[in-house]
């Protein structure tokens, strides 16, 4: 089976965008789905992030689309705004080739009242968060009684989340001949059962092979219960990290480890869901940009994160659930790179890391904390300083404009300018720490399309 992408039926526009954007071959997935997405069918298929699925979503919907048509042909749920606002970029980047194809996000977290303005001028694709979307069904703000494509984006975490009866009162605001493509990181038997009440006969497709554990290197940490935190604390300084996302079951956990790594004198933060969501925002760019060393997160904060070259994921409490320790170390070891996991395990967890070992078919090597390293912990602080611009996409903030407010006196070399990140009412961008303060000088003392904009440090 050819993994070229001149194989299916996509425009040559579309075929020459995908290349520009570096798609160079389809991934398992791609391979496996498009050929049926884009013949119009429903698909349901396991796959898990960084597989590639949301290409596979987005070259569907704007195959089908009419751009003529300013109402809302194609819908993606996703469970968090950090995921639906990474799955709106990609589709927006996918549908560069087409002329003024319209992309909203809606998501909690954020007023009302900016999403109901830009909905009454039309949109093509709406890619938000279930109880969001509801929202604007019920104040009659968004119609999709003429929607050709529903996409259930990681409806494992929808289900977890407590969004079944939000998923069905959206469903239920749709055509009966519509195409549903259902993806989920896991299979468990609710989401043969969301497919009955959503699909027509579905393509299944699975793959399960994305991230295979045995390529990543993982080391269990053996402790009492009572040293966990020292256990961690050994580790990093026994085994050289940069960066790392450190996972914990809950969100009192999160903040503990957290608190305890910056008395380290350590750049730590604590994600979890009960942050409002311009802090989770804040705090993931943040750790994206290269200016944090340590995310402490729970699973469904961290839903949707996807960092490039993370070379460390720590599980401080192993998870019950073996697909979910698999997801966790996913993020490490992405696109054939070298990626490394440790576990903190304390004497009663035993009975969790052979649930893990029977579903992988892999057992992590041991270490016991007698074997690490004694040394005070001594970690570089991060290369970038991230900054916080007051202005985002909707005031026409474009990141080209931050670029050159920075550069354009040669004060800040182009070199030191990291990642920019655009949102729709803020944006952030990196800078090597030793231009930091020279940047941030810049942003404040000049003015950004012809006027001064708030910059601060994130």
């Amino acid at each position: 089976m050819s993994d070229s992408f001149a194989t299916l039926p996509l425009p040559v526009e579309q075929l020459d965008n995908l290349q520009q954007l570096g798609y160079q071959h389809m991934t398992a997935i791609q391979q496996q789905a498009l050929p049926a997405v884009l013949a119009g069918q429903d698909v349901l298929a396991q796959a898990k992030t960084g597989s590639g699925k949301t290409a596979t979503f987005a070259l569907g919907i704007l195959a089908q689309l009419n751009p003529r048509f300013f109402g809302a042909q194609g819908l993606v749920l996703c469970p968090t705004r950090e995921l639906a606002t990474q799955v709106a970029d990609e589709i927006r980047k996918l549908a560069r080739y087409m002329a003024n194809i319209k992309v909203v996000l809606l998501c909690g977290g954020q007023a009302i009242g900016p999403q109901i303005g830009s909905l009454s001028h039309g949109a093509h694709i709406i890619v938000g968060t279930p109880g969001r979307v509801c929202d604007h069904l019920r104040k009659g703000t968004l119609a999709i009684e003429q929607l050709k494509t529903l996409v259930l984006d990681e409806a494992d975490r929808m289900l977890d989340m407590g969004f079944s009866e939000d998923m069905h009162f959206i469903a239920a605001h749709t055509p009966e001949q519509r195409q549903t493509l259902l993806f989920s990181a896991t299979y468990p038997d609710n989401i043969e059962l969301l497919s009955r009440d959503f699909q027509q006969q579905p393509t299944i497709v699975r793959i399960t092979s994305q991230h295979s554990v045995a390529t990543i290197s993982q080391l269990n940490i053996r402790c009492d219960k009572h040293q966990r935190l020292e256990a961690l604390q050994r580790t990093l300084a026994h085994h050289p990290v940069r960066q790392a996302v450190i996972f914990c079951n809950t969100r009192q956990t999160t903040m503990e480890v957290a608190q305890y790594l910056q008395e380290l004198r350590t750049s730590a933060v604590a994600l979890h869901g009960d942050l409002e969501q311009k802090d989770r925002d804040r705090l993931l760019t943040r750790f994206k940009h290269h200016s944090v060393n340590f995310l402490v997160a729970t699973d469904v904060a961290a839903r949707g994160l996807d960092v490039d070259d993370l070379d460390t994921v720590i599980n401080f409490d192993l998870p019950r659930d073996p697909e979910v320790y698999v997801h966790r170390i996913g993020r490490t070891g992405r696109a054939g790179k070298q990626g490394q996991a440790f576990n903190i395990v304390s004497n009663n967890e035993q009975h969790l890391l052979d649930r893990i070992r029977q579903h992988t078919g892999h057992a992590p090597d041991d270490e016991v904390l007698e074997q690490l390293s004694t040394a005070a912990l001594d970690i570089d602080l991060p290369p970038y300083v991230t900054l916080n611009l007051a202005a985002g996409r909707k005031d026409k903030l474009r990141p080209g404009d931050i670029l050159g407010a920075l550069t354009k006196d040669g004060s800040v070399p182009g070199s030191a300018v990291g990642k920019i990140d655009v949102l729709d009412w803020t944006a952030y961008v990196a800078i090597e720490r030793e231009h930091a303060k020279t940047a941030l000088k810049q942003l404040q003392e000049n003015r950004i399309k012809g006027r001064r904009i708030k910059v601060r440090k994130a």
